[in-house]
C-alpha cells in the first residue's frame, strides 16, 4: 500500500485526533520529501497570539514520521519505529498558515538498509522546518528516529 496525503489524513482523524483538531494536514509526500501545513487558528494558538509549539511539533513531527512509515511499507519487513529524542528551535511567531517540510527521505533509505543488513536498530535524525506564507523560517524541529527489524 502506498501512502498518500489523503491516506495520512484520515489516519490523523481516526488515530491522532488532537492533531486532525488542529488543523494538521499532510499535502505531499514522495520518495524524500513530506509536506504538512497547519494554520494558526483559535484551537491551536498559545496565550501570546501564535501558534502552540506542541501544534507545530505535531506538524513538523509527521514530516518526518511519514516519509519512515512510508519507507518501512516499501521495505516489505517488519520494523519498528519510535522517536528517542527530539528538540525544537523558534525564530518567529508563528501565525497564518505554517508549512513543515522534510526532505530527507535518503537518511531514512540508508537507515532502513542497515537496519535490514545488519539486524541491529539503527537511529536517523531527521530535520524539519517550518516557515510561514511569506517564506520566512518560524522553527526548526529534530527528530531522532529509532527503527529496528523485528525478529
Amino acid at each position: 500500500m502506498k501512502i498518500s496525503p489523503s491516506k495520512l489524513n484520515t489516519y490523523l482523524m481516526f488515530k491522532l485526533p488532537s492533531a486532525y483538531l488542529c488543523g494538521v494536514r499532510t499535502k505531499y509526500i514522495d520518495k524524500n520529501k513530506c509536506i504538512v501545513t497547519v494554520k494558526h487558528r483559535w484551537i491551536n494558538q498559545n496565550p501570546f497570539n501564535s501558534m502552540f509549539w506542541a501544534v507545530q511539533g505535531m506538524a513538523a513531527e509527521l514530516t518526518t514520521g511519514a516519509l519512515v512509515m512510508s519507507k518501512i511499507m516499501q521495505s516489505g519487513k517488519k520494523i519498528s519505529m519510535l522517536v528517542a529524542q527530539n528538540s525544537g528551535t523558534f525564530t518567529k511567531k508563528a501565525t497564518g498558515r505554517i508549512t513543515f517540510e522534510c526532505i530527507e527521505g535518503d537518511l531514512v533509505d540508508k537507515a532502513i538498509e542497515n537496519a535490514i543488513k545488519t539486524g541491529e536498530g539503527q537511529m536517523v535524525t531527521l530535520t524539519s522546518i517550518g516557515k510561514n506564507s511569506e517564506g520566512l523560517e518560524v522553527s526548526t524541529f529534530k527528530f531522532e528516529w529509532t527503527i529496528k527489524v523485528k525478529s
